[in-house]
């Protein structure tokens, strides 16, 4: 699409809306930057936008005239697609896309995307390392904290592009077509946006809906959902398991990760040999690997990468350890699932802090997964009387609330003897006490480094 003289509305001033409208200024696009905010700061907003005048910033209410002289609307991820406005505009026959529409619509070379509920970040991050191990010119980009759109327009035909896809994005995408795909599981999770499990489900497996048979899709075998997609998708599939030895595939057996092809195996890595810690990332591992193999990256480049990698920050995070006591940051633990692995990751009595924002998940499984490993659970914020609840119905009754983080912190390490455990781990999003999972994870950091021996 040429976007020269175009009138595109900008929907969202964050991190992505800015990126988005910087790449279609550079393309001569005719941008206006809407936040539904009125209270939004303009002159900030504008400042990030590096004060070019040919562009129009808008908050709050959206003039009639310029729903009428729109020719395309770019989402930033945290807009809704049903939000009333949108289905407004899209009524009128303006094409709807998010950033990474726009992105992939302006950026050349080669695509691999990854999505799933749990794992994307530590994938992509491991996926990315393994290409820049192989490949002199690769990008990674998307959720995992750097705006696809941000780097659009510096890649090549010689570029290859490792991105993280989450299914807001995945909801505005039309033409995005990545030459390998990952889904890693799915499992409930933002059901206050997608509504239904259908709709999150459709939203996930859509990474695959422009791709060719002679594509790859990488999927987790021991993953119900996409089992049964697997079977049923055009696109080639490549399976991986962690519990099961496969014909085809990748899988996890006695400690080490096998790859078997065209009726021969062969050892990828021993999970001892890995810096990264639990099942779930074994399976990331996989994930990754399968994905370069299909790919064409030499397993022995895809071996020395796996040998170095080191847990992606916020995920299960090694921090420090102080009067014998480890603590471990896995802020990214924003879903019941997740924290799940966090809880699994570790190897001693574990005192976990949980709760914060609200995404109408259950914790049923989550509390059953303490297993006993798990003496003491400390609550925040907003999901901190329901996750309670929970855990008394499931004859868990160690818990105590704490009203900051900084307390919960307090309150764990007061409570940890010599070779314990303390792991964040919230099973919930950190919005209503902080911007994001990043800052919550940098808060629990520095307040373990101030703690006293």
């Amino acid at each position: 699409m040429e976007f020269d003289k175009k009138n595109v509305l900008v929907f969202g001033a964050g991190k992505s809306g800015i990126a988005a409208a910087k790449l279609l200024l550079d393309h001569h696009a005719e941008v206006i930057l809407y936040d539904g905010n009125e209270n939004a700061d303009v002159e900030k907003i504008r400042e990030q936008l590096e004060n070019r005048e040919n562009l129009r910033i808008c908050c709050g209410q959206l003039p009639e005239e310029i729903k009428e002289n729109l020719d395309l609307i770019v989402l930033s991820p945290g807009v809704p697609v049903d939000l009333p406005l949108v289905e407004e505009i899209r009524g009128r026959g303006v094409g709807v896309w998010g950033e990474v529409e726009l992105a992939y619509e302006c950026s050349r070379g080669r695509v691999l995307a990854i999505t799933g509920t749990n794992g994307k970040t530590t994938t992509t991050a491991l996926l990315g390392e393994i290409m820049k191990n192989y490949y002199p010119d690769v990008k990674v980009v998307g959720n995992i904290g750097i705006p696809y759109t941000s780097v659009a327009d510096e890649t090549t035909e010689d570029t290859v592009t490792v991105a993280e896809i989450s299914s807001f994005q995945l909801e505005t995408i039309d033409k995005f077509r990545p030459d390998v795909s990952a889904i890693l599981n799915i499992t409930p999770d933002h059901l206050n946006r997608h509504h239904t499990m259908e709709n999150y489900i459709k939203a996930k497996c859509s990474i695959t809906k422009n791709q060719t048979p002679d594509q790859t899709c990488v999927l987790n075998y021991e993953d119900e959902v996409l089992r049964k997609f697997g079977e049923e998708t055009s696109v080639h599939v490549l399976y991986f398991s962690s519990l099961r030895e496969l014909e085809e595939g990748l899988y996890l057996k006695d400690g080490e990760i096998i790859w078997a092809a065209e009726g021969k195996k062969q050892s990828v890595i021993r999970t001892d040999e890995l810096n990264i810690l639990g099942r779930h990332n074994y399976e990331n591992a996989m994930a990754a690997a399968g994905m370069a193999l299909e790919f064409g990256v030499p397993l022995e480049k895809i071996q020395e990468t796996l040998r170095t990698f080191q847990a992606v920050e916020h995920r299960i995070e090694y921090v420090t350890e102080k009067r014998g006591v480890r603590f471990y940051n896995d802020s990214k633990g924003t879903n019941p699932d997740a924290a799940i692995k966090g809880i699994q990751a570790m190897n001693r009595p574990t005192l976990l802090i949980g709760g914060g924002y609200d995404k109408q998940s259950e914790y049923d499984e989550w509390i059953d997964s303490f297993d006993g490993k798990v003496k003491k659970l400390v609550l925040i914020g907003q999901t901190r009387e329901k996750i309670a609840k929970t855990a008394r119905e499931h004859g868990f009754y160690d818990y105590e609330f704490a009203d900051s983080l900084e307390d919960a912190v307090r309150i764990c390490y007061d409570n940890a003897a010599e070779g314990d455990a303390v792991l964040l781990s919230p099973a919930c999003a950190s919005w209503g006490m902080f911007p994001n999972y990043e800052v919550r994870g940098k808060m629990f950091k520095d307040l373990v480094y101030a703690l006293k021996e």
